[in-house]
Parts: structure tokens; sequence; C-alpha cells
């Protein structure tokens, strides 16, 4: 039972909801002070909301934080307040996701952001801006006005988070090949080993220490098999793990005692690799014949002897260890760290979508059903929210505002006709030219 619980615990998939806060409303007020007359508006502004920021931290391996929690919401901005006092900010929402996270817009089908570095920051999604108390609009005409501004609403998605693991190499192969054997010996990892095939049932992360300021992450890619790139076996599920690596160690069994013909399991996999990403067949690859302690006879070794040839002959690097052994091991690692010190970062080829700042006249739509004509979006929602009907001054204001930004207009190409109904968030009111 304990086994089972440790195996569900690799989590790289997940989708959650996140919303910044909104912003706080401005303050309708005036001052109402003994010996001063006809005071003044002195409503304060409204306080930012708070964004919801994410940060990626080098303690976490997995998304299993996301598994049972899937809304997060940031602190909303407070209310401004009398004698123009501000109100206070919302506080951001901050989340900690892995290195190597990936993350997606759902909706739109979009990566925002690779999170692929250490304490890495982005706001993902922004606080809505507070709203401006009455005290920002008295004018010369307009002494005490009897409106203030609505905070604005904070952005809020969905989001699809993927974790590709951030490793310098990759050690691929069928299973029982001594993958899991082999970073067992060179790293601190320690995976589950058995004899029969996939033992790995999650990627296995680790650090090979070459000296006092060197040192590198090896990833163990779990359940490689032919039809892998097609959802075979459990290699597909993990192929992405290994595209942001730049070296690959293709562990082959030497001994082909199981049966398995090692020259076939090498072009087998490399051909997974081709159909699942190009850019992967041209990763720089070590091959290693794994288990030579088994190759017993003059036979065996002959045939050790062909397989490296062949491969050689390929453009192949080849080296032969025991991973049960450890010999050859401290070859191989020496090997990959000078490999690692002459290749160049890999860098995952997706795109990033550019956050466009919407104008606010591009914040509302205009559609007609029947005769009734809806004004729709968050900038008129707010502007709705703002606007006391019961106050002359404020409906002026309302009315010069629209036909600003260009709701009159809009109105006007769709047809609208004196006295037709138009509603706007919940006020409906009767068209009048």
């Amino acid at each position: 039972m304990k086994e089972a619980v440790f195996l569900n615990m690799f989590l790289d998939e997940v989708k959650i909801y996140v919303k910044a806060g909104n912003g706080g409303d401005g303050s309708k007020s005036f001052r109402r002070e003994k010996y001063v007359p006809a005071g003044g508006p002195d409503g304060g502004d409204g306080g930012k909301g708070g964004d919801v920021v994410l940060i990626t931290d080098n303690n976490i391996r997995t998304l299993l934080d996301f598994k049972y929690t899937k809304k997060y919401a940031a602190q909303n901005g407070e209310n401004g307040q009398k004698k123009n006092m501000y109100g206070k900010s919302g506080q951001d929402l901050i989340i900690k996701v892995p290195v190597g996270t990936l993350v997606w817009d759902e909706e739109r089908n979009a990566l925002l952001k690779d999170m692929n570095q250490a304490d890495m920051t982005y706001i993902v999604c922004k606080g809505g801006k507070g709203g401006r108390g009455n005290t920002h609009f008295k004018s010369s005409t307009r002494q005490a006005p009897e409106f203030a501004e609505a905070g604005n609403e904070g952005e809020e998605k969905n989001l699809f988070l993927e974790l590709r693991l951030l490793a310098d190499i990759g050690i691929i192969g069928m299973p029982s090949v001594g993958k899991s054997t082999l970073i067992s010996v060179i790293t601190a990892a320690r995976p589950k080993i058995a004899d029969y095939h996939f033992t790995t049932l999650v990627p296995n992360l680790g650090v090979v220490k070459v000296s006092d300021d060197y040192e590198f992450v090896v990833a163990d890619i779990p359940g490689l098999i032919e039809g892998a790139s097609e959802g075979l076996g459990l290699g597909h599920e993990f192929l992405k793990h290994i595209e942001r690596t730049r070296l690959l160690l293709h562990l082959l069994d030497a001994s082909e005692l199981e049966g398995r013909d090692a020259l076939e399991d090498f072009e087998i996999i490399n051909r997974e690799l081709e159909k699942y990403n190009p850019d992967l067949a041209q990763r720089t690859q070590v091959c290693v014949l794994n288990k030579i302690d088994l190759c017993y006879n003059q036979e065996m070794l002959d045939r050790v002897d062909e397989i490296e040839e062949k491969i050689k002959s390929q453009g192949f690097e080849v080296i032969r260890i025991s991973a049960a052994t450890k010999e050859g091991t401290s070859k191989l690692v020496k090997r990959a760290g000078e490999l690692l010190k002459e290749l160049p970062e890999t860098f995952l080829n997706i795109p990033e979508v550019q956050e466009v700042i919407e104008e606010e006249k591009e914040l509302f739509t205009v559609r007609k059903e029947g005769n009734t004509y809806f004004v729709e979006g968050s900038w008129i929602k707010k502007l709705v929210n703002s606007t006391n009907i019961y106050d002359s001054e404020s409906l002026r204001y309302f009315q010069s505002l629209i036909r600003e930004k260009g709701v009159i207009d809009e109105l006007e190409s769709l047809g609208i006709q004196e006295d037709d109904p138009v509603v706007m968030d919940e006020f409906e009111f009767d068209y009048v030219r």
C-alpha cells in the first residue's frame, strides 16, 4: 500500500483557475467639519487588487500541491474612505511551482510563460485598478459630484500547468536495461530497482557532483518501447521530459540475455525520438553498453564488439559499463561532464504569447436581439456601477463618456431608433437622440 502511494506522488499536468483581486471602489464623501462651510468632496481612491504571481521553487519537484486545490484568488483592494484616505491595496497571491513549468492559457491554448529558471517570477493575473473618489470629479461646473468611480475587476484565467523536467542529461532506453541502477550509482537518487519491466513508473532526478564547483542533473526517463510516441507503454507520458536535456545517454543491454537484439533496440528508440520530436533525433547522444559483467564468454564479447562497431559507424560515441558493478561508470560521468561543457543550452521551440493590453474603447461590445440593444463588457460594467442615476451631474458624465468612447456610434451603426430600449449591464433606458 505504501508503494502505491509513493508512485502516485508524481504529477506533471494540472488545470487550475486563478483570479486577481478586484480594485476597491472610490469613495463618495463630503467634508462635514465645524467652521468649514461648503467643505466640498473628500472621497479617497480605492486600493488596487492583489496580483496572482507564480514563483519557481527548486524544492518542489511535481505539481502535486495542485491536485486538491483548483481555485486561487488574490485579495481585493479596499474601498476608498472619507478625508481623501486611500483604500488598502489587496495582498498579492504567491503560487509556487517547480522549475520547468509551462504556463498555458487553456481557453486560447497559448503558452504564457516557460518557468525555466530558479526563483523566476511571473504575474499571471493583474489586480484591478482602484476606482477614483469623487474628489477627482470636481470641476468649475461640478462643485459637489454625487458619484465616484468603481474599481476595475481583476484578471482571471483558466490555466493548464505542464511540468517538463529541467535536466542536463536524459537516460533513455528500453525497459530493464539498467537505467534506474545507473542513476542510483552516479547520483544520490534511490529509485525502485527490480528485474521486471516497467519498474520505474515516474521520472527520477539525480544530481551528479563532478567536483566542488561543477555538477549536473540527470533524469531517468521510464517506459520507452516501440510505439511510445503514439501512446503505447508508459513512455508517451514522459517523452516530453527529455525535450530540455542537452545530452542523451542511450542505454543498451549488451548481454542480450533477455533475448532482445541491442542493435534493434537502439534503432527502435531513435525512431520513437524522431517521431515524437525531430529535434530530439539531432540531440547529442552517447550509446552506453550496459551489463558487460554478464558477458562471460568469447562469443558474447565478440557480439559486444559487433554492436559497438555498428553504432560507431553511425557517428555515435560508445562507452561500455556495468552499472551493477560500477565498472566504467566513473569514465561515463567524466565524459558526460566534458560534453555538457561544450553543448549549448536547449530551449523549447514554443513561442510565448505576448499579452496585449486592450484599450478601453475595445472593452465593450454592442449587439441587437429583437428590438433591444445590449452593450456589454468590463468597461461598461464599471461605468454603470460608478453612475448615480438619481444625480443629474452623474448622468451627464455617463452620457458624455459613452459618446466619447464610441458607444453611441456603434448603436447608430446597428440602426438604433428613437425610444428603442438599450441595456447596459443592469441599467436599462430608452434611446434618445
